[in-house]
């Protein structure tokens, strides 16, 4: 394998700042949540038209009936994804809400186990329960603080779900189809629901102050394009649990980012339920031979 001309950790760390710029981009805008996520889908389906129509138009004839039947729910899972991740900081905090969008991995082996029937280790059913855990704390404590805030964290656990379930329809059809061609595909459906979203919802596409069309392009451009760009980038050299384990700190990033923009402070129960769900998920994505490596000093 060819050597990169840069170190793949350097693309990986403005990745998880690009991604953790997100909540806060989200948060700074005025707009109703589901206008945010259908420009945020439709800026990036603009961006892509031009690199899809030059270069990949020719593999939407690779897709079967059963695939495109995928990649509509896959686009319609995300766009609810956007909804209720986005409405939930409304009502709760963007350091709880990142959070609880991290517990993806836990939801993910769930789905993996129920439809593709994959067999579950001991270490993932005890990363499982100690991130459940910690996002007990963190609702716990939010509760206490607030039933709206609760209502938040809610919000944010369906978005989870939502991610995961979009992950699982389009990951058969991912393997024949390159990135950009289901990235655009998949990207496409999801504004159109967007757009039938907010029009049943009644919500205003126009005018917004020109600060939220700021906000809008910057979410296209950099958390969607440019920070799962760069994921996908180093994936090349590097192991997909490294990816994982580096998107573990963008509710570490966004969460300083909200301190600074919108002097968002950390309670206890929200510092204590985030570190024991990077904890669980750490747990769920390290390598066994790593963890045996790392505690016991042995050779795997």
């Amino acid at each position: 394998m060819d050597k990169p001309g840069i170190n793949p950790y350097i693309p990986i760390m403005i990745g998880v700042i690009s991604v953790a710029l997100s909540a806060v981009f989200v948060k700074l805008a005025t707009a109703d949540a589901g206008v945010i996520a259908f420009y945020r889908m439709f800026f990036s389906v603009l961006l892509l038209l031009p690199v899809f129509l030059y270069k990949y138009r020719w593999e939407v004839k690779l897709l079967s009936k059963r695939d495109w039947i995928n990649t509509t729910f896959a686009g319609v899972f995300l766009a609810f994804h956007f909804i209720f991740w986005f409405e939930s900081l409304n009502y709760t905090s963007v350091a709880s809400s990142t959070v609880l969008v991290t517990l993806q991995p836990i939801f993910a082996f769930a789905g993996t186990y129920f439809f593709f029937k994959e067999k579950l280790s001991v270490k993932t059913i005890l990363s499982a329960l100690i991130a459940i855990a910690g996002s007990f704390i963190i609702s716990w404590g939010d509760f206490k603080v607030s039933g709206t805030a609760l209502f938040g964290d809610m919000l944010a656990l369906i978005g989870c779900a939502l991610i995961t379930a979009y992950l699982l329809f389009g990951q058969v059809v991912r393997r024949h189809l390159s990135l950009i061609t289901y990235t655009f595909i998949v990207y496409s459906i999801s504004t159109l629901t967007l757009f039938f979203y907010v029009i049943i919802r009644g919500e205003s596409f126009g005018p917004h102050p020109s600060m939220d069309w700021f906000w809008f392009i910057l979410l296209a451009l950099i958390p969607n394009l440019l920070g799962h760009s760069l994921f996908n980038w180093a994936l090349k050299w590097v192991s997909t649990n490294v990816i994982s384990i580096a998107i573990l700190f963008e509710p570490v990033g966004a969460s300083i980012l909200a301190y600074y923009i919108f002097h968002e402070t950390l309670s206890t129960a929200q510092i204590t339920g985030g570190l024991i769900v990077i904890m669980g998920i750490l747990l769920f994505v390290i390598d066994g031979k790593t963890v045996r490596r790392i505690f016991f000093l042995k050779k795997a």
